[in-house]
């Protein structure tokens, strides 16, 4: 198999179409299996991560971001976008691509989609949150919020929670045909719900995944019962939440990282020095995750680079066993490195 990083100068690009034949020659859940093998490695060496909040670019129609990290061997950053109003034209809420690069050179050594790729990381960062922090043998799973994510939740509580039950919501009914339409046959009891509150009734766990840039209440406290482990992962940006103060009040809540977290997650409606808990350290046993059956639990996630980088880890080893990537000419390589302008009069004389 061609080696990807053979030469410095072409780097290795996943196209969409690549990034799609590799999903499908793996597996949608194999994919968020393995991914979330990898988030949970990176997570358990977390302090040996630069961290820092994402960088943000707000306006009235959305927010366009930067979210940088390394761990000192590679660098990896994401660009990605958030525009709830680009449904109703026709265009993706998010967009996203994402670069790796060697900390030793600086040169990169994967350039790739990232739209697709964030779908599968959102989805397995949820369930590994899961994983720790729902009540053993939780089966029933309650999606408010059915848009581009809500398969891959459903898939990743599946393969890596035992989820069993999906009860499912949306203002949109067409959402909602489409989510169940596209899970037919993947082994979950599917039902359609005429409300939010009946959607939760009975539910194990609830995942709330709405895009509205908007503070709105999507969960209200008396939807909320003892033991209940809540996802909260919509489209997380200042003034967006999706649950009533009152639930936060009642529930443990764990995050990524507490920076970011109060500036775009649910958290933002609480002093900034409430207590919450990190979910590194809950994996790595310095912290505790659920402590009874009855506690509520309540993760807020709004993504994190290190989630992105796991990702990219990822599939960088995966496109060294495949031809599902193709290189781009990115990095000028002249033969004397102090020759730059050499190079392009070089140019000119071979084009002559």
């Amino acid at each position: 198999m061609k080696n990807p990083n053979a030469n410095l100068s072409l780097v290795p690009f996943v196209s969409v179409e690549n990034m799609m034949r590799l999903i499908l020659e793996i597996g949608v859940e194999a994919c968020m299996v393995e991914i979330a093998g990898y988030i949970e490695e990176d997570f358990r060496r977390w302090p040996s991560f630069d961290k820092t909040p994402r960088v943000a670019s707000h306006s009235d129609e959305g927010v366009i971001e930067l979210m940088p990290t390394s761990d000192g061997i590679d660098y990896g950053f994401k660009y990605v976008n958030g525009h709830p109003k680009n449904m109703k034209d026709g265009l993706q809420t998010v967009t996203a691509f994402g670069l790796l690069a060697s900390v030793d050179t600086g040169y990169p050594v994967l350039l790739t989609e990232m739209t697709i790729l964030t779908a599968l990381r959102t989805a397995a960062t949820s369930a590994v949150a899961t994983k720790y922090l729902a009540r053993k043998g939780s089966k029933t799973l309650a999606m408010v919020g059915n848009g581009a994510q809500s398969e891959f939740q459903a898939l990743a509580l599946r393969s890596i929670c035992g989820i069993e039950n999906l009860r499912l919501f949306d203002v949109d009914a067409t959402a909602t045909s489409k989510c169940i339409a596209n899970l037919k046959g993947k082994g979950l009891n599917i039902t359609a719900c005429a409300t939010p509150e009946d959607a939760v009734m009975g539910a194990d766990v609830i995942t709330t995944c709405t895009a509205d840039k908007q503070c709105a209440t999507i969960l209200t406290d008396n939807m909320v019962g003892a033991g209940v482990h809540i996802n909260a992962i919509g489209g997380d940006c200042p003034g967006k939440t999706e649950l009533h103060i009152d639930i936060l009040l009642r529930s443990e809540i764990f995050v990524e990282y507490p920076p970011q977290t109060r500036i775009e997650g649910e958290i933002q409606q609480l002093e900034d020095d409430y207590p919450v808990k990190e979910l590194w350290q809950v994996m790595t046993g310095t912290s505790d995750g659920r402590t009874d059956d009855r506690q509520i639990t309540l993760f807020d996630g709004v993504g994190f680079a290190i989630e992105d980088f796991s990702a990219l880890r990822w599939l960088r080893d995966k496109i060294a066993k495949t031809n599902k990537w193709q290189h781009l000419d990115m990095i000028a390589d002249p033969d004397d490195p102090r020759d730059l302008f050499g190079m392009i009069e070089r140019e000119r004389a071979r084009s002559a």
